[in-house]
C-alpha cells in the first residue's frame, strides 16, 4: 500500500549548493533511482554535464559509485554498504529488544518500531513490518526527522527537560508535515505535557494522512526516557482497539526497560 509521504523538510537549490553538497546530491540521486546516467543526473539536479562527470568521478574513485561503461550509467559502489554496516553496529539494537518488537508486531498486527536518542537526534533504530502491515514511508532505520509529528518523537520530546526540548526544537523546528501537524511551539509544549502525564503519545494524520500511530517510552534505571516503542496502522484499523494497543505498548516498553536496566 502506498502512503503519502511527508513533504520535504529541507531543500538546497543547485545554484547555492557547495561542492560537497553537490557531491552528496549526486550520490543520493543515484541511490534513490537505483542507478542513473550522467544526463539523468544533470537534468534532475540542474548541474552542467562537465560538473556531473567531475563529481561522479570523485565518487567512483572513492568507492561510493561504480561506472557501468557498457550501460552508460552509474550505480552504487560498495562503500555505502560498509558505512551502513558500521552505522547499524553503532546504533546497535540488542537481539532481545528486536525480539520484543517482533512480538509486538505479531500481537497487534501492526508495523512496530523502536526509537532511541542518538546524540541530539531521535532516531528509528529498528522496524518490524509485513506486507499486510507495512511501515510508514519513510520510517525506516535511521529516520530522524519530524519528531514533533510522530508518536515516538513526541514521547521522547516529552521526556526532555524544558531546556533540552527548546534546544532540540530550535535546531529542528516544527515544520508542517500535514494539515494537522502541531507547529505552534506553545501548543506543542502543552500537548507534550499531556503526553508526559498520560505516558503515551497518539498521532493521527499528523505525519501521514489516514494513519494513526501510538508510542510509549522506555525508561532507564533513573526513570528517564531513553527510547520509545511505537506502532502504526491505518486509522480505520485502529478504531476500537486503542486500549488493546496501549496495553501491548506498555507491556513491551516495560519488558525492554527491565532488560536495559539489567545491563543486558
Amino acid at each position: 500500500m502506498n502512503h503519502q509521504p511527508p513533504a520535504e523538510l529541507s531543500e538546497h537549490p543547485a545554484e547555492k549548493a557547495s561542492p560537497l553538497e553537490k557531491t552528496f546530491a549526486v550520490l543520493e540521486f543515484v541511490a534513490e533511482r537505483g542507478g542513473a546516467s550522467a544526463k539523468e543526473i544533470s537534468e534532475a539536479l540542474g548541474y552542467p554535464m562537465p560538473s556531473v562527470y567531475r563529481l561522479a568521478k570523485t565518487l567512483v574513485t572513492t568507492g561510493y559509485l561504480v561506472h557501468l561503461k557498457n550501460e552508460g550509467r552509474f550505480e552504487l559502489g560498495y562503500k555505502p554498504h560498509q558505512l551502513a554496516v558500521s552505522l547499524h553496529r553503532q546504533v546497535g539494537v540488542p537481539s532481545q529488544v528486536k525480539g520484543l518488537i517482533a512480538q509486538l508486531h505479531q500481537l497487534v498486527g501492526m508495523a512496530a518500531y523502536f526509537a532511541v536518542y542518538r546524540g541530539a537526534d531521535v532516531v528509528v533504530a529498528f522496524v518490524v513490518d509485513s506486507p499486510a502491515s507495512p511501515r510508514l514511508t519513510p520510517l525506516t532505520f535511521g529516520f530522524h526527522e519530524a519528531a514533533h509529528a510522530t508518536a515516538f518523537g513526541k514521547i521522547m520530546l516529552s521526556g526532555m527537560s524544558e531546556h533540552q526540548r527548546e534546544q532540540y526544537l530550535d535546531v529542528h523546528g516544527t515544520p508542517t508535515v500535514q494539515d494537522k501537524t502541531i507547529t505552534s511551539p506553545s501548543e506543542l509544549s502543552t500537548h507534550l505535557d499531556g503526553v508526559m502525564l498520560n505516558g503515551i503519545a497518539w498521532e493521527r494524520d499528523e505525519f501521514v494522512l489516514g494513519q494513526t500511530c501510538a508510542a510509549v517510552g522506555v525508561h532507564n534505571s533513573a526513570g528517564m526516557i531513553v527510547g520509545a516503542v511505537s506502532v502504526s496502522a491505518e486509522s480505520r484499523r485502529m478504531v476500537g482497539r486503542e486500549r488493546e494497543v496501549e496495553s501491548a505498548l506498555r507491556t513491551t516498553a516495560n519488558s525492554i526497560s527491565k532488560y536495559l536496566r539489567s545491563g543486558g
